[in-house]
């Protein structure tokens, strides 16, 4: 059976090369006599795994010295909670909505700190992002939340805001869990980041954190220990078990992201794909994209059939032509394709001529 093309938003998408390797290394990981589903995740053969991987991430992302890097588990949703228990000492934090997750993120927010929306686009429904010149940030602010990349409504912050520029001395933090390893981050703008890893890092179980230093050790007092970064952080992310194999795995996207040319190269070629998928969505009469060209996302595109009558024929087609997980979110309908790091120019090809064969049929 040969593999299909698989845009799911996630658990997403897998390099194949990652794949293979993970099967030939199930039963016995590198003479260990061991999976590494067994392994103690404090013995030396996955700590060795472990440091391998924080290593890799650490130069792939070129993380700074002044950050620590955490491996968690909850997913992005639970750090929607871990991140005011942490950073808002119970005070006031400030959130931009740009879709449905920034959505989430601020009222979660709201049962440990006072969460205020700075700014928001859903006037628009949620087709452009607010100038961060017109957001309203307070003096006594925490942090300021942002999501870089929505998911469910196709919008990306393709440059992070520059806070101390807008007069602002509060921590960016960003939710990267959708286009995490697919650009360079600028560090200098960011106080945390955190995302899920089964976008582009890898299978779900595993949620990473990069705080700064000096943002660690604020957490309120009814913060569980396993969730208070400054714990996690001096016991090397091992105060509880950790989601060992899914470390793993993740260490082995690292290491396939270096050896295709790391993350300035991904970037070229998710600019490639993307610009390749919407130029066939903005030159066609039956489908549509409606977010603003300026803050496209490269991860995830939503597109819609102007007759939406014909949506379970086009499912269907798809499916039948091995182009898999097509279907938008229930909450804005339409259609999605994601097209991660993983997913190759190959399958937004294949994705790009069964739009326009398809379309060509209902003429």
């Amino acid at each position: 059976m040969s593999r299909a093309f698989n845009f799911s938003a996630g658990p997403a998408v897998m390099p194949e090369e990652v794949l293979q390797q993970a099967a030939a290394e199930m039963l016995d990981w590198h003479g260990s006599g061991m999976s590494v589903m067994e392994m103690s995740h404090r013995g030396k053969e996955f700590i060795s795994i472990y440091e391998q991987a924080e290593s890799d991430l650490r130069e792939l992302l070129a993380v700074p010295a002044n950050f620590k890097i955490l491996f968690m588990q909850g997913g992005g949703l639970a750090e929607n909670a871990i991140v005011p228990m942490n950073l808002s000492q119970g005070g006031a934090v400030d959130f931009v909505l740009t879709g449905s997750w920034s959505q989430k993120s601020q009222k979660e927010a709201g049962k440990y700190a006072t969460s205020r929306v700075a700014a928001s686009a859903q006037a628009d429904g949620f087709t452009s992002l607010p100038s961060p010149a017109s957001w309203h940030i307070g003096a006594d602010s925490r942090y300021v939340h942002i999501c870089s990349n929505e998911t469910i409504h196709g919008v990306e912050f393709h440059e992070l805001p520059d806070l101390k520029a807008l007069g602002c001395d509060a921590p960016l933090v960003v939710d990267f869990s959708s286009h995490v390893a697919s650009r360079p981050v600028d560090w200098s703008r960011v106080g945390l980041a955190f995302g899920g890893a089964q976008k582009n890092l890898g299978p779900a179980g595993l949620t990473l954190v990069i705080v700064r230093e000096d943002l660690i050790g604020r957490a309120m007092p009814h913060c569980p220990s396993a969730f208070d970064y400054k714990l996690v952080n001096d016991n090397q992310s091992m105060y509880n078990t950790p989601p060992t194999y899914s470390i793993y795995i993740a260490g082995l996207v690292f290491q396939w992201l270096k050896k295709h040319g790391g993350i300035a190269a991904m970037e070229q070629r998710n600019i490639a794909k993307a610009q390749l998928l919407y130029d066939c969505l903005d030159n066609s009469a039956l489908y549509v994209n409606k977010v603003d060209k300026a803050c496209r996302s490269r991860m995830n595109v939503p597109f819609f059939l102007l007759d939406e009558s014909r949506n379970d024929a086009f499912l269907a087609g798809a499916k039948a032509r091995g182009l898999l997980q097509l279907k938008g979110h229930k909450s804005v309908g339409g259609m999605r394709a994601s097209i991660y790091n993983a997913m190759p120019l190959a399958g937004v090809q294949a994705l790009v001529d069964y739009l326009r064969e398809f379309e060509k049929t209902q003429a």
